[in-house]
């Protein structure tokens, strides 16, 4: 359970200054949208 917790952190919670604070889902929309 702790991988799948740590994985849902890692894609969808955590923030990142090299997508201008989106969290990896957040970017991966964005980019899909552009």
């Amino acid at each position: 359970m702790m991988v799948q917790d740590y994985i849902h952190f890692f894609n969808y919670e955590r923030i990142s200054l090299k997508t201008k604070g989106m969290t990896p889902a957040e970017y991966r929309n964005h980019a899909m949208t552009a």
